[in-house]
C-alpha cells in the first residue's frame, strides 16, 4: 500500500501573517506518518525543511516546489529511499552536502532558485538520471558530475556558465544536455557532438576582460577554459611541463599497480594536486589519457558541422576537443 500526503495550496489555507512562519512547515512534516511514501507539499509558503523530515525513511517522492524555501536541513540525507526530489521555484542559495547520501535518487529538480554552486557530494548520487538546475546563478559545474554513471539528462539553462567540464558527455549514458541562455558560454566539449544539446542564447559578444578566465582563440573564435587549467598547449609544444609529466606518472603508477589512491596521504602532495589525482581535469578526447594541468584545445565551430541545421546555423558556439599532446591535437577529427 502506498501512502500519500497532499498539501497543495488549495488544501491548506494559512493566514497572510503566517505565510513565512516556519511552524507551518513543521506542522506539515510532523503530521506525516512513518509509512508515507510520497509527499506533495508544493505551493505552501514553507520557508524551512525541518529536521523532522529525516524520520520519513520510507519517503520515495518529495515535492516542495513553489514555496519560499531558504534552508533545506542536513537531515534530508537520511531519506535513503527517496527517488524524486523537487525543490523548484524557491529561494535556496545552497543545498547541504548530505544530498549526496541519497543513493536511490533518480530525479532532482532545483531550478529557479538562487544557487551559486551545487552540493559538493552530488556526484555520489549514483542513481541520478535527471538533473535540472535551470535559472540559478551557477558559474561552474563540478567536474565530478561527469562521472555519474546513470545521468541521462542534464539541464543548466539560464545560469552564468562560461565553461563546461572537459569530460561532460564522455559518459554514453548522458544523451541530453541543455545549456541555453548562458551568455558567456562559447565552448562545448566535443564529447557532446552527436548528443541532443540546447545552446540557444549562448556565446553573446563580450570582451574577454569581462570574464577573468583563461581563454583560447582561433581566428575570430574565443572560448573560456575551466579555472583549473593552468596552461594551453599548441601543435608546436611537444614537451609537456614537468608538473604534468609527474602527475600523469603518479596517476598511472597508482592506478596500474596499487589500484588505490588512498595510499597517498595529504602530506605527500598539496591538497589541490591530490584531488586532481582522484578526479583528473579531464581525459583526452583523442586517446583518453588523463590530463591534470595543461590541455591542447582545438575548435570546431558548430555552424560548420552537420549539426548546424538543427540550430539554424546562427549559433556562435564551438565544439572544443581537449587533447593531451601535440600529436593528439594534430590527429583529432571531430567528424571521423
Amino acid at each position: 500500500m502506498v501512502f500519500h500526503l497532499l498539501a497543495a495550496a488549495d488544501c491548506i489555507k494559512s493566514p497572510p501573517e503566517c505565510a513565512k512562519d516556519t511552524s507551518v512547515g513543521k506542522v506539515l512534516f510532523t503530521r506525516l506518518v512513518w509509512t508515507c511514501q510520497q509527499g506533495y507539499l508544493h505551493s505552501n509558503n514553507i520557508v524551512v525543511v525541518p529536521e523532522a523530515i529525516g524520520s520519513l525513511v520510507k519517503l520515495q517522492c518529495l515535492d516542495l516546489s513553489d514555496n519560499a524555501l531558504e534552508i533545506v536541513c542536513p537531515e534530508i540525507g537520511r531519506l535513503r529511499a527517496l527517488r524524486h526530489l523537487r525543490l523548484a521555484n524557491n529561494q535556496l542559495q545552497f543545498l547541504p552536502p548530505e544530498v549526496g547520501d541519497l543513493k536511490e535518487l533518480q530525479t532532482l529538480d532545483i531550478s529557479t532558485n538562487r544557487l551559486l554552486s551545487l552540493p559538493e557530494r552530488l556526484h555520489l548520487c549514483l542513481s541520478l538520471q535527471y538533473l535540472t538546475v535551470d535559472r540559478n546563478r551557477l558559474r561552474c559545474v563540478p567536474r565530478h558530475l561527469c562521472h555519474l554513471p546513470s545521468l541521462n539528462e542534464l539541464s543548466m539553462a539560464g545560469n552564468r556558465l562560461a565553461f563546461l567540464p572537459l569530460d561532460l558527455g564522455r559518459s554514453r549514458e548522458l544523451q541530453y544536455v541543455y545549456v541555453d541562455n548562458n551568455i558567456h558560454l562559447k565552448g562545448l566539449p566535443s564529447y557532446l557532438y552527436n548528443k541532443v544539446i540546447g545552446c540557444s542564447g549562448c556565446g553573446a559578444p563580450i570582451q574577454v576582460s569581462e570574464v577573468k578566465l583563461l581563454s583560447f582563440s582561433s581566428g575570430q573564435l574565443t572560448v573560456f577554459l575551466p579555472a583549473e587549467v593552468k596552461a594551453i598547449g599548441t601543435e608546436n609544444d611537444h614537451v609537456l611541463p614537468l608538473q604534468e609529466l609527474a602527475m600523469r606518472s603518479l596517476h598511472h603508477t597508482y592506478h596500474s599497480f596499487l589500484k588505490d589512491l588512498n595510499f597517498l596521504s595529504p602530506i605527500s602532495l598539496p591538497r589541490s594536486l591530490l584531488e586532481l589525482l582522484h578526479c583528473p581535469l579531464g581525459h583526452c578526447h583523442r586517446c583518453s589519457e588523463p590530463m591534470f594541468t595543461i590541455v591542447y584545445p582545438k575548435l570546431f565551430p558548430l555552424r560548420e558541422t552537420p549539426m548546424a541545421g538543427l540550430h539554424q546555423g546562427r549559433t556562435p558556439v564551438s565544439f572544443v576537443a581537449y587533447c593531451c599532446s601535440a600529436q593528439c591535437l594534430q590527429t583529432f577529427d571531430l567528424l571521423s
